[in-house]
């Protein structure tokens, strides 16, 4: 009986991190690390069909009873604690096992480990036997070696499985992200695990697999080239480059530049070349260059790595670009996003605001890992402010701060912010083009009476569509048909999510506005309603349609969820003249000192105004307020208008490929009134 250094109490607390799963990982490096090419894996079950025992038997050279001693009882220099995932990465992919850390883990999962080995002895084969005890990690007992014929290799006996959860099929995926790159490099040696007679299928972690040559012209040198992409994290690895000899046995592995990026673009890439079967991989002092034939500053070597480089940037770029949609998904599910109302304006923001991030992430996706809800919620609202104000270029200085950019990636953010600017450019253009197309539509539609428009189907239907002729931020509670209890049930729907029954008494209740809207400021925690009557360019305005907006302005007077404290209204006929008896030019007289004169205000009590305007304010009203807008994108008017139409209908046909339509119309399921 032999004695570990370190008592059971010792090697418990230092292996108390391990699981089942990387403990059964440690048997098959331990495997690996003997030089072994096949490793196979058989269970046992009990009666109640739940593993019991577990044999690993691999084909490596054995474990020779005068490097038993060497390799059991050392164990660890001290009690400290062992992190499993802080296992020694070398230089190559020889050696995992560390001071025995592997064989003494199957504590945690099993009672009793026998290792059953068989190694060479000078020329003769001997096999002998290992046994350690849960309850006494501190010592091993072995076996009088005797006289083998069989191959070399060790078979460990894993017995009395006490971990209840220990499931076959977990283990196997964490074998494939344990072991997939290691077998992929050793996939021309015919490397295998097999678990219950059955190879470990890898190819569950394998999201893409190609094969190329990079050539240097130069001094004609070839290194063929093995990339794979892995659909999960390697447990242990990181992306790395692997560099072969001519009869592929790995010489040295590095890390590729496209580590700890904050994205999930997990990769190897295995390059065998004849370069490296006499490579010195460290670093070359100057009176050392002469003796070695290749090392890190060969040309060959530089022109690989520059070219590898590429590839791996191309490779990541669709890989990145498709990630976006679970970013922007991600910070929409968080509510990072500021809140946009749902014109056409607000719209184009947003979708700005989006593409940037794409944009950001493909290039640096470290800036979104590891945030936080309220750290993605200040992120992408400072981005919002930065777009808003039009300082990309401060941008380009604070992300260059937050991260460490490469040349390459600095040249790449200055040309996203660029494109950011151009695109926001043209979005503007072609909202302004539509709308002045739009505009000269509704003039057609008002002024033409070839085109017989009529109120309802023409005139209606296009400012429904295009009600930011009286606002950007209003949303349309109803349009047309829907009766007064119908739109206080969607008024209340949309301003507070509750659903009432919308009872009215009044009556005037079933009468229907032509359009109805709402925008809700909350910076001045302010409710503004819009209620507007369309008249037929022929039908001029007097009092039968002025008392017509006045019955609906007592409606809405007389109920109370249409009257909190917050709420302003204000009422528009829309025709295009007063009629001859002078009515309308008195109401205009009459409120001469409130000072809206130029809006056509005819009535004010409280919070309640009501307006007649003709078609010409309006069209004037328009002008004035994108004319700086028109003169600085200099747009070609004429061509704008230049479309004419032989009736309303074709105008109406084409309202939907229109940028300027507004996209907010609230929409609930209709009651019967």
């Amino acid at each position: 009986m032999k004695k570990i250094q370190i008592t059971t109490k010792g090697i418990k607390k230092s292996l108390k991190k391990f699981t089942y799963l990387q403990s059964v990982s440690e048997y098959i490096w331990n495997g690996f690390d003997a030089k072994a090419t096949t490793i196979e894996m058989h269970t046992t079950n009990s009666e109640l069909d739940a593993v019991s025992d577990i044999k690993i038997t691999d084909n490596g050279y054995g474990i020779s009873l005068v490097e038993l001693e060497r390799k059991f009882t050392p164990f660890f220099e001290s009690e400290k604690q062992v992190d499993p995932l802080m296992r020694e990465r070398n230089i190559r992919s020889a050696t995992h096992g560390k001071n025995g850390i592997g064989r003494l883990t199957f504590h945690r999962f099993c009672s009793e480990a026998q290792w059953i080995t068989t190694y060479l002895d000078g020329e003769e084969i001997k096999r002998y036997v290992i046994t350690v005890n849960e309850n006494s990690l501190d010592t091993y007992e072995t076996s009088i070696p005797e006289l083998a014929s069989a191959g070399t290799g060790t078979c460990v006996l894993l017995k009395g499985i006490t971990y209840k959860d220990f499931n076959l099929a977990d283990l196997k995926r964490f074998l494939c992200k344990e072991f997939g790159w290691f077998l992929e490099l050793n996939a021309d040696k015919s490397f295998a695990i097999t678990i219950n007679g059955e190879r470990l299928d890898y190819s569950r972690v394998v999201g893409d697999l190609e094969f190329f040559t990079v050539r240097y012209d130069a001094t004609n040198t070839e290194f063929k080239v093995k990339y794979v992409r892995w659909e999960e994290r390697m447990n242990l690895e990181y992306s790395k480059y692997y560099f072969l000899d001519q009869l592929g046995n790995e010489k040295h592995k590095i890390n590729t530049r496209f580590n700890n990026k904050g994205d999930t673009f997990y990769h190897s890439l295995y390059i065998e070349s004849q370069i490296f079967n006499d490579f010195h991989f460290g670093e070359v002092q100057p009176a050392e260059i002469a003796l070695f034939g290749y090392d890190q500053n060969s040309d060959e070597y530089k022109f690989l790595i520059e070219n590898l480089n590429k590839f791996l940037k191309e490779k990541r770029k669709p890989f990145l670009k498709e990630y976006t949609d679970t970013i922007i998904k991600d910070l929409k599910v968080v509510e990072a996003f500021p809140k946009y109302g749902n014109n056409s304006w607000d719209k184009a923001r947003q979708d700005e605001l989006e593409e940037l991030i794409r944009e950001l992430y493909q290039v640096e996706p470290k800036l979104f890992s590891k945030l936080n809800v309220e750290q993605k919620k200040t992120f992408v609202r400072f981005l919002d402010l930065i777009m808003d104000s039009g300082e990309q270029e401060r941008l380009f200085d604070i992300l260059n701060g937050i991260v460490e950019l490469n040349s390459d990636e600095r040249t790449e953010l200055a040309d996203v912010l660029k494109k950011t600017r151009l695109t926001n450019v043209i979005k503007t253009i072609r909202l302004i083009q539509d709308r002045y197309k739009a505009i000269n539509e509704l003039k057609q539609i008002v002024y033409d009476e070839e085109l017989m428009a009529n109120e309802v189907k023409h005139l209606q239907q296009f400012v429904e569509k295009h009600y930011w002729i009286f606002g950007e931020q209003y949303h349309l509670v109803t349009a047309a048909e829907p009766k007064f209890e119908e739109a206080l049930r969607r008024h209340v729907h949309l301003l507070t999510g509750k659903e009432i029954d919308g009872h009215i008494e009044h009556v005037d209740k079933r009468k229907e506005m032509d359009i109805f809207m709402v925008r809700w400021d909350k910076q001045i925690d302010k409710v503004r309603n819009v209620v507007v009557e369309l008249k037929h360019p022929s039908v001029p305005l007097g009092k039968k349609q002025y008392d017509q907006v006045i019955s609906y302005l007592d409606v809405i007077m007389n109920q109370e969820e249409f009257n909190s404290s917050q709420m302003e209204w204000e009422f528009i006929l829309i025709g295009n003249k007063p009629d001859k008896s002078g009515f309308i030019e008195n109401l205009y007289e009459n409120v001469m000192n409130h000072g809206e004169r130029s809006r056509g205000l005819v009535y004010k009590i409280k919070k309640y105004k009501v307006y007649v305007r003709t078609w010409a304010d309006i069209f004037t009203e328009f002008e004035v307020k994108h004319k700086f807008l028109d003169d600085k994108l200099q747009l070609e008017r004429l061509e704008l208008s230049e479309k004419y139409y032989d009736h309303a209908d074709e105008i109406i046909n084409e309202l939907e490929g229109n940028s300027a339509i507004m996209a907010g119309q609230h929409t609930l399921k209709t009651t019967n009134t």
